[in-house]
């Protein structure tokens, strides 16, 4: 049973949140770095591998976890049937609509747990779906009896779907959990076919900012200098991440001749922004360093009076988590990417 302590308004922890068990090489350097921008990081870890986060790479771990800055979150107590209907929808959907036909079944085929595919929780309606997927060739038989070998692409999407399906039943834990992606160009032909999606009521064009030079790879530094970076300049880091939430709301939502406009004019402010995070980097570090962009790709869900204008829609309802506090309404994904390094500051 998933326990529930709903957490007061505004009280909400924000996580940076990565669907995947746990990090590998340089996917640490990002974790220490999304400490800047977020009260935590949570990874979506299921059960039989709890403790594979802190075997891959106890030295960045273990401290997160004693800090309260790490949270493991199981899919077997957060993906339930109605996220595993939802998450169905969306794929019975693409399949039908022949947009997974496009493509390539020479690409990388990478297992996906039962659990967070939804197969554990409901199988009755999963496992027709998988059939589906298999017939396509794009998913094949289990190996280990635990996970499900899928094509990259068609896993990317699920992954990055239950980002977003997730916060609803995250909220129930007090996270309100901010997808993550530092996969950019695998990420975005997915997200843009889920939004773009029918009959998904989306306000206007899917919103993609562009990567700002926002923060830096931290490998070669210290956690506790991190985190004492973190105490001084975390809270405009955060606010640059909450702008960045804002944007993709306000220009989604604008009338057509309005938007361009109203792109530059926010698109220009979260470029200064970004500017003076970046000059406190500097500062503090003074080395040569290669930064991390962060953007975010997402769209706005028109809404009336906390119902869906196009109720039902099962797939849109539990992608937005219709008694969600953070965010209603809104559909996004955070982009990070490695950029250039820095030149040393004299």
């Amino acid at each position: 049973m998933l326990l529930v302590m709903n957490a007061p308004p505004g009280q909400l922890k924000e996580l940076g949140f990565l669907p995947h068990p746990y990090w590998v090489g340089r996917q640490g350097d990002l974790v220490k770095s999304l400490l800047l921008f977020f009260d935590g990081v949570a990874l979506l870890t299921p059960d039989y591998m709890q403790q594979q986060p802190f075997r891959v790479d106890p030295a960045l771990a273990e401290p997160l976890a004693d800090r309260g800055l790490l949270h493991i979150l199981s899919p077997e107590q957060l993906v339930d049937e109605q996220v595993a209907a939802s998450l169905a929808d969306l794929l019975e959907g693409l399949l039908a609509g022949g947009q997974l036909d496009d493509l390539d079944r020479a690409e990388s085929f990478v297992e996906l747990s039962e659990s967070r595919l939804g197969l554990r929780v409901s199988p009755a309606l999963m496992a027709p779906l998988l059939d589906a997927l298999k017939e396509r060739g794009l998913a094949r038989d289990s190996e280990d009896g635990m996970s499900i070998p899928m094509h990259s692409a068609v896993r990317g999407l699920v992954l990055g779907t239950l980002g977003h399906l997730l916060r609803a039943p995250g909220e129930a834990l007090g996270y309100s959990l901010q997808p993550i992606s530092d996969e950019y160009p695998k990420l975005a032909p997915g997200l843009i076919r889920m939004l773009d999606r029918a009959p998904m009521p989306t306000a206007g064009r899917v919103v993609v900012s562009d990567l700002q030079q926002v923060g830096f790879d931290v490998s070669s530094i210290p956690l506790d200098d991190v985190l004492a970076f973190r105490d001084e300049h975390g809270a405009a880091h955060r606010a640059y991440a909450r702008d960045l939430r804002a944007f993709v709301q306000r220009v989604a939502t604008v009338d057509d001749s309005q938007r361009d406009a109203v792109y530059a004019d926010r698109r220009e402010a979260l470029a200064d922004a970004a500017a003076e995070l970046a000059r406190h980097a500097r500062t503090a570090w003074r080395r040569p360093m290669a930064s991390f962009g962060l953007g975010i790709a997402g769209s706005a869900v028109a809404l009336a009076t906390g119902n869906l204008v196009a109720a039902p829609i099962p797939f849109a309802g539990g992608l937005l988590g219709l008694k969600r506090q953070a965010d209603p309404g809104s559909v996004y994904t955070y982009l990070f990417e490695a950029q250039r390094a820095w030149p040393p500051v004299a």
